[in-house]
Parts: structure tokens; C-alpha cells; sequence
């Protein structure tokens, strides 16, 4: 019987950077994550929607698990049991692990369930699909990407909690996923790129710039009151078979407001020519999340943005619970 329950932030991050790396490769292994925006034009390819068969057996396994006194923070996998839907949830985690790197499903009748159930079902989702993890050192695991109208210092803001846009980035766990409650009123549209297809991209016209990509860059934490202010990531491993990428447009090039980091020309170079060919628009697919759709991303081979957004006057603000995932 599978059952999964969480994963701590410092176990997260450690394994998501946990990849063996064996030099810059003289070509890009391609595959089914190396896409461009015209492959996936077409949201037949990577949209899936719920039947009305599969919504009542979410909630009777929602109402059989809350029947039975299951708390959400204490459910596992085998708390929530799923039936035809198995199988399904299955190849969508394999999608996003093996595939393209990423799917959505449309349909989740979240304005019916209300916030808790539809956080239950949610994070009981997430726990067939791999093991939720923590999204910060305080331990929160499940997050609302909500404006917060918060201000000050940019370069320390956490950028999910206001309404401007967000550069491409990737979060510290193999899995991210959204789950839309209410979307804004103008803005605020998700932009994915292949990351693979990205480095493909670099590799060919500017070498030079994919091996600095091939080495470490401080990456700023953004954790002002902790000790650690700062790590060494590589964006790009490749272990011979594959490449794995990862990439944080704010906090690769925040991180010199620390006094101990200093860039050279090429480090800001590589960065800009990443950026560069990322946005492209034959190269990004950009989707506007409705409410009741659940987008799951790889953090290995896709890099997300966010466009700015304005929320409705006088009305709900624009609201995604996010969950993390080790799989």
C-alpha cells in the first residue's frame, strides 16, 4: 500500500540539487521535455478535464477520509484511497517527470468545495503524486500565492506575495503545482519555457555562455534573519544521459547585495542570454489559469514566470494554493 507523508525544507532542497554532473556536453540529449512553443500550441496535448465520474470519487474519498477523522496535515496516500482515478494521477505525475515536464488538469469544482475541502483533496492529490514538502524554513506546506501588497526592498520582497511580475524561476523541490481558487482581472498569466530547450538554444549560438551556465552561481536565499544568506547552485547539470536544469532570474542576480558576491562581465552575460532566448515567443507557452485548474510543473526541465496582474476592484483577490513535491 503506498503511503507518502512530507518532506522537510532543508531534505527538499538538498535532494532536488542532489545531481551528478559531468561537464558541459558537446550536444543537448532531446527528448519529450525539449519542446518550443509550437509543439504544444495545441492544450489537447497537455490539458486534461475532469468527468463528472471523477469529481464524485474525489469527494467520496474526501468524505470517507474526513468520516474517519483524518486531519489533512497528518493524511498519507492511503488515508485518501482513489479508484479509477489512480491510474490517471499516475500518468500525470509521469508526464511531469518523464515527459514534457508538464500537464493541467481543468475542472475541479473549487467555488462548490469551498477553501478547506478543496485544500483536502489537494494536498491528498499531492500526496499520491509524491510527498509534499515544505516551502520555506518556517515549515509551511501548503502555500496561497496571494498579493500581500508587500513593499520595501525588492531585492528582499518574496515576489509571490505581490502582484508584479515575476522573472523565470524555479522552486527547491522536483514538482510545483498550482491550483487556481480565483483568477485577477487582467494579468497574471503563467509563462513556462523547456529550460532543456533553452540550453539547447544557448549551447549552439554562445558556448561559452552555456559552460559558465555549467558552473555554480550564488543564489541569494533572501533569508535576511537566518545565517546563511546565500548557496552555490548550479543551473545546469549533465550527467551524460540527460540535462537538469535550474534557474532563478531575481535571486541569481540578487545575490551580489551581499558583500562577500561580486559578478564578472560573462556571469551577467549568461544570465542575460538565458533571459534572452527564454523569451522568445517561439520558445515560452503561456496559459491563463481558470478557476478549478491544477497546473504541475517539473522544476528539472521547466522554468516558470508570472506576467503583472491587477486584481478585481472591490472584489476577491487573485488566489493559487501551491503545493511543493519530492517524487
Amino acid at each position: 500500500m503506498m503511503v507518502r507523508m512530507v518532506v522537510a525544507f532543508g531534505e527538499q532542497t538538498t535532494r532536488y540539487f542532489d545531481r551528478r554532473h559531468i561537464g558541459v556536453p558537446t550536444a543537448v540529449p532531446l527528448g519529450p521535455a525539449a519542446w518550443r512553443a509550437a509543439d504544444v500550441a495545441d492544450s489537447r496535448r497537455w490539458m486534461v478535464h475532469l468527468g463528472d465520474s471523477q469529481i464524485a470519487e474525489l469527494e467520496d474519498a474526501y468524505a470517507a477520509a474526513v468520516g474517519s477523522g483524518r486531519r489533512m496535515s497528518g493524511l498519507a496516500s492511503s488515508d485518501f484511497e482513489l479508484l479509477s482515478l489512480a491510474e490517471e494521477v499516475a500518468a500525470w505525475g509521469k508526464e511531469v517527470s518523464d515527459g514534457r515536464g508538464f500537464v493541467v488538469i481543468r475542472g475541479f469544482p473549487v467555488e462548490r468545495w469551498g477553501i478547506a475541502q478543496t485544500e483536502y483533496i489537494y494536498w491528498a492529490i499531492g500526496q499520491h503524486l509524491g510527498r509534499p514538502g515544505a516551502q520555506n524554513p518556517k515549515g509551511d506546506l501548503l502555500g496561497h500565492v496571494v498579493d500581500h501588497r508587500d513593499s520595501g526592498d525588492l531585492d528582499a520582497v518574496r515576489a509571490y506575495r505581490t502582484a508584479r511580475f515575476i522573472g523565470y524561476h524555479c522552486d527547491g523541490a522536483d514538482v510545483v503545482g498550482l491550483l487556481c481558487l480565483v483568477n485577477s482581472a487582467r494579468g497574471g498569466l503563467s509563462r513556462i519555457v523547456s529550460s532543456v530547450s533553452v540550453f539547447a538554444e544557448l549551447l549552439h549560438s554562445h558556448p561559452e555562455l552555456a559552460a559558465r551556465m555549467c558552473e555554480p552561481f550564488a543564489l541569494d536565499l533572501r533569508h535576511d534573519t537566518d545565517d546563511v544568506k546565500h548557496l552555490q547552485v548550479r543551473p545546469v547539470c549533465h550527467d551524460g544521459r540527460s540535462v537538469r536544469t535550474f534557474f532563478d532570474s531575481d535571486c541569481f542576480r540578487s545575490a551580489d547585495r551581499h558583500e562577500s558576491i561580486e559578478f564578472d562581465p560573462i556571469d551577467i552575460a549568461a544570465l542575460d542570454a538565458w533571459e534572452e532566448i527564454a523569451n522568445r515567443p517561439e520558445m515560452y507557452l503561456e496559459m491563463d489559469l481558470k478557476p478549478g485548474d491544477m497546473q504541475l510543473l517539473s522544476n528539472h526541465t521547466i522554468a516558470h514566470a508570472r506576467t503583472a496582474y491587477e486584481d478585481v476592484p472591490d472584489g476577491p483577490k487573485r488566489h493559487l494554493l501551491r503545493l511543493w513535491l519530492t517524487v
